[in-house]
């Protein structure tokens, strides 16, 4: 059974509300066969990463980049994914209290590097999610998951 991998660092009730969308987006009664992993960026490792057929990432803008916690997750699963995840397809989703710019650049470059192919345009949001946001997260996380589906 195909699996894709969520690792979210949710440190607001904003990215929870997000995380939550995504969440709900990926196991909707119309996905069928794929199961759905979430795991906190300090916790994911390299075997969920080598385990799953494609990662949903989350993260907050912190201080113009992504979270120190999705990082360090990117930091530790670099070198062992890098050869085995070429291809591998991906989402991401960033909130920002302003800006978010510099937060989707360093999960782009970091990605880029991995080789993952983008499958979704990320959802940015700044400020309190809108009923528009939280619909475009739902979309990103079926998306992900119905691209799975066997």
């Amino acid at each position: 059974m195909p699996t894709l991998l969520i690792v979210h660092h949710t440190p607001s009730p904003h990215c929870q509300e997000m995380f939550e969308a995504v969440l709900s987006g990926a196991t909707a009664p119309e996905i069928e066969g794929v199961r759905v992993v979430r795991r906190a960026a300090l916790s994911a490792t390299a075997t969920d990463v080598l385990e799953a057929d494609g990662c949903l990432l989350g993260t907050p803008a912190n201080l113009g980049y992504m979270s120190g916690a999705l990082k360090h997750f990117f930091d530790q699963i670099y070198y062992p994914c890098l050869d085995t995840t070429r291809g591998r397809p991906f989402g991401f989703y960033v909130h920002g209290g302003n800006d978010v710019t510099g937060a989707v650049r360093g999960v782009e470059a970091i990605t880029t590097g991995l080789g993952w192919r983008r499958v979704a345009d990320p959802v940015e949001v700044t400020g309190a999610p809108g009923k528009a946001d939280v619909e475009r997260c739902w979309e990103l996380g079926a998306t992900l998951a119905a691209g799975l589906m066997e």
